[in-house]
């Protein structure tokens, strides 16, 4: 790993927190995600199954945890499952985890290798009741593949058909919502390598230069700090892409008089962050850019001033969305006309906002969590209001991360620049 070890409390705690919801005499079992073929005898990096690095901190391929609490021995009540490392695949692919490594990021001292798992599994899944099983219950999940997790339920289910088997996802989407002090200090360390590197950039942006340029710029400044690298593609759209919400092609010249909309985070730790910030290309917003930005930056501190415990963020985004109303009356973008005729299915602002305002954040980078239930402390969330005017070729969108608590929210990036005034101050400084 790139980064530096993580304090194995995160991971006890985790599966502590797990255990306690379960019930009586079951027992559940996580699997890895597959290793995913490219082309000819290429693979795609490997990344873990989020549930069960969330459960071990563990990112090797070929693991698996097995949680039985009312396992009649103790020694087993908690069980990693690894592969055996091989001379000949660490030739080839580099060292896999030892035992005593593996306890030392996970805290499970019971370590068990995968070829001589089969034997084990099925005696304690005779002595169960019930079994929890993982699967990708993400709402944004919009993709077929049948991964392996669904393929070791139809395993496991044409093996012990008469078993009751329960939905692990279920507890995962209510705890990982949840985070603990321990999980923020890691968001806030790929928080904190996110802000460097976007200090790094506006000494850096200028006339003439390339969107891709301003990425490498991302790469270089997260590696350099021990970040495992990007929490998803940089967004680096200068102009009218930046109207383009999930644009990655990141291959335009920037212009002189035009602004770059920059969404990017660094991945640390198996934790994210998720910055968005507007700047002006040539250091400068002219009027109406400023106009925008402000109104933009309005909507920004007033959905953070409402995403407190009990709110949902449905009504949240009902409630932006009335303030954006006022705002985009105000800068010229809507008429009092245009608000009376609306159609209540697709309100007059969606034509300048037409994406949510907030999501869970932490191990995926659009984490498990409701939409629906009131919003609870310990929950991060993005704010990320934007302002995209086709007529005008521009794009605005300022986005922070926030955790939630009893007394309202913590803005965890407060010492990442976001006033136009602050922006232009240190962009003046650029050598």
């Amino acid at each position: 790993m790139k980064y530096d070890p993580l304090d194995p409390t995160i991971f006890i705690q985790n599966r502590k927190r797990f255990v306690s919801q379960m019930q009586k005499n079951s027992i559940a079992v996580f699997v890895s995600n597959d290793e995913f073929p490219s082309n000819g005898d290429a693979l795609h990096g490997f990344v873990q199954n989020s549930d069960l690095y969330w459960l071990t901190g563990i990112e090797q391929e070929g693991t698996m945890v097995v949680l039985f609490p009312d396992n009649p021995d103790p020694k087993y009540r908690e069980v990693l499952v690894l592969v055996r490392p091989q001379e000949l695949k660490e030739i080839w692919d580099g060292k896999r985890l030892r035992a005593h490594e593996a306890t030392a990021i996970s805290g499970m001292k019971t370590i068990v290798w995968l070829d001589s798992l089969d034997a084990m599994l099925q005696t304690w899944i005779h002595l169960a009741d019930a079994i929890y099983l993982d699967s990708n219950e993400n709402d944004r999940k919009n993709n077929l593949v049948r991964s392996n997790e669904y393929r070791f339920i139809d395993e496991m289910q044409a093996r012990y058909p008469l078993h009751q088997y329960l939905r692990a996802a279920k507890i995962m989407k209510a705890l990982r919502a949840i985070k603990t002090k321990q999980e923020v200090v890691v968001i806030q360390k790929a928080i904190d390598i996110t802000e460097t590197a976007f200090r790094r950039l506006l000494k850096f942006i200028q006339p003439g230069v390339y969107e891709y340029e301003i990425e490498a710029e991302i790469y270089h400044s997260f590696l350099s700090q021990k970040a495992t690298g990007v929490a998803y593609h940089s967004i680096i759209a200068s102009g009218d892409n930046a109207r383009t919400l999930h644009y990655t092609s990141n291959n335009n010249k920037c212009n002189d008089g035009e602004l770059i909309l920059m969404d990017f985070g660094a991945a640390y730790g198996g934790y994210n962050a998720d910055l968005t910030r507007t700047v002006p290309v040539n250091g400068k917003f002219t009027k109406r850019q400023k106009e925008v930005y402000n109104a933009c930056l309005h909507l920004h501190d007033y959905a953070k001033s409402i995403l407190k415990p009990g709110i949902s963020i449905l009504n949240y985004t009902d409630k932006v969305g009335e303030e954006a109303t006022k705002q985009f009356i105000k800068i010229g973008l809507l008429s009092k006309a245009d608000v009376k005729n609306e159609d209540a299915e697709n309100r007059a602002y969606r034509k300048y906002l037409y994406h949510g305002i907030s999501h869970h954040l932490g191990i995926d980078v659009h984490d498990l969590g409701t939409r629906t239930a009131p919003i609870q402390a310990g929950m991060v969330f993005t704010v990320e209001p934007g302002i995209y005017i086709k007529e005008e070729g521009m794009g605005v969108r300022i986005e922070n991360n926030v955790w939630i608590t009893a007394k309202g929210n913590q803005d965890l990036f407060k010492n990442i620049p976001i006033k136009a005034e602050e922006i232009e101050s240190l962009m003046k400084r650029k050598k």
